[in-house]
């Protein structure tokens, strides 16, 4: 259960929320809006799960510190627009969580993930009525495109439209590079994107099969990718030479070192 300090603390952030957008408030804060916040409520979204995936207690502390901060803000704005306050905000959210959760707050039990998964989505179905008639509805489009595209296959999977495990799927990655091919071979920008995308797509299909985040790789082949280049940078200059005016080959020779090296640590 939380805290009578932690009540405590929240109301002193509404109030600290108000004072920065009153009249003798910050400048900076006054003038912000909506559309001028958004970004704001992205970075600070990226900066938790970055907090998150190091795993510093304090880190994360102050990351969900600062993305709490951008919601008060929001909802102070909706309050001075005469649309909602927060009290209302906070109370549509435990209704919510008490609806969708009958198993917790109602004499009803339910014994795994999966039963309260489809439960909470058979709930959210009838709550919206016709509003959605298909089961890809409400995933939002501003989702980045490796979340969406496991938002969107995860919900055709609830349906059982999906592949019975990741080798199948990844014979359709095998499937739509060659079909990458045969459009790069036509220079054909147009089918070109189409094949990417399909490709990416499917590639998602097999990490999501084979309960690997798709998002999490790559990121990881990224952060791989940068520590092997800087190998090839740092040896470029202890030969006294640019990386730059290396032939493919060495630099071929220099990637591989780094990668011999990658698997030594």
């Amino acid at each position: 259960m939380p805290t009578p300090d932690a009540g405590h603390q929240f109301v002193e952030l509404l109030a600290v929320m108000a004072r920065l957008r009153g009249e003798d408030g910050c400048p900076w804060d006054r003038e912000q809006s909506r559309e001028s916040l958004r970004p704001f409520l992205v970075e600070e979204t990226y900066e938790v799960l970055e907090a998150l995936e190091e795993g510093v207690p304090a880190r994360i502390r102050e990351e969900l510190g600062d993305l709490l901060f951008q919601i008060v803000f929001h909802a102070q704005i909706a309050e001075e627009r005469g649309e909602f306050t927060m009290a209302e905000v906070l109370a549509t959210l435990v209704a919510k969580m008490h609806r969708r959760h009958p198993h917790v707050f109602e004499a009803r039990r339910l014994d795994t993930a999966r039963a309260a998964l489809a439960q909470w989505e058979a709930i959210k179905q009838a709550e919206h009525g016709d509003s959605r008639r298909s089961a890809l509805d409400g995933i939002p489009r501003a989702l980045p495109g490796l979340l969406r595209a496991q938002r969107v296959q995860h919900r055709a999977a609830r349906i059982r439209f999906d592949w019975p495990g990741p080798a199948l799927a990844l014979e359709k990655v095998r499937e739509e590079a060659d079909e990458l091919a045969g459009a790069l071979r036509q220079k054909d920008r147009a089918r070109v994107r189409a094949e990417v995308g399909d490709l990416l797509f499917a590639a998602v299909n097999v990490a999501r099969l084979a309960d690997t985040d798709p998002e999490a790789a790559l990121q990881d082949a990224v952060e791989r990718f940068g520590s092997r280049f800087r190998h090839m940078e740092a040896a470029a200059q202890k030969e006294n030479c640019d990386l730059s005016a290396l032939p493919l080959s060495e630099m071929e020779r220099l990637w591989a070192e780094a990668k011999s090296q990658e698997r030594v640590r």
